[in-house]
């Protein structure tokens, strides 16, 4: 049963990911990366990672597809762009030489390299002492990365409401840049 668990989400984690590269409306692609996201976290719950199944549904798939999106509606996909018109000249020669180059250095590390895929010996169960992996995180992060954890929120708090403010300032700009039309009585 693990098995074929594996093989279906691994199916939908892929077909996502092609899904999220080669789409060309941007709302369809971050919903492949939901559909991703999903998919990965199915393969945590298989793996027995309950913390990281729902951080990935949680944070991942609810927080930041939503912002995603929040940023294509407010940059218009209304608007239809001529995708041949390079605007940095060779940046596909660039990219394809950039994506080779990064398969072929993890396929000769995979290759010269002695790591093996974890079998029967790794751990699956509390790391240290009578409490679960998830209680150990949030005694941690409650009590020595508190401040960290409070600096962080009220940071993506601030960027959440810049990204508003200026949002609405650039519609406000390009309202007032567009002339108005003639109205045919």
């Amino acid at each position: 049963m693990e098995t074929a668990v594996f093989i279906v989400c691994a199916a939908i984690v892929l077909a996502g990911a092609l899904g999220v590269v080669l789409v060309r409306n941007p709302v369809h692609a971050a919903l492949s990366l939901v559909g991703t996201l999903f998919g990965m976290a199915v393969l945590f719950l298989n793996l027995e990672a309950h913390f990281l199944a729902a951080v990935q549904i949680i944070v991942y798939a609810g927080a930041i597809v939503v912002l995603f999106l929040f940023v294509i509606m407010l940059l218009g996909v209304d608007r239809l762009e001529d995708l041949s018109v390079e605007p940095i000249t060779g940046q596909r020669a660039l990219a394809a030489i950039v994506g080779l180059g990064t398969f072929g250095l993890a396929a000769a590390f995979l290759a010269t390299s002695d790591i093996g895929v974890p079998g029967q010996e790794a751990l699956t169960g509390p790391v240290a002492g009578q409490y679960s992996n998830l209680r150990q995180i949030a005694d941690v992060l409650f009590t020595d990365y508190v401040y960290a954890f409070e600096a962080t929120a009220a940071l993506l708090t601030i960027s959440v409401v810049g990204a508003v403010v200026m949002s609405r300032r650039m519609v406000r700009s390009h309202d007032a840049a567009e002339p108005e039309t003639a109205k045919d009585d």
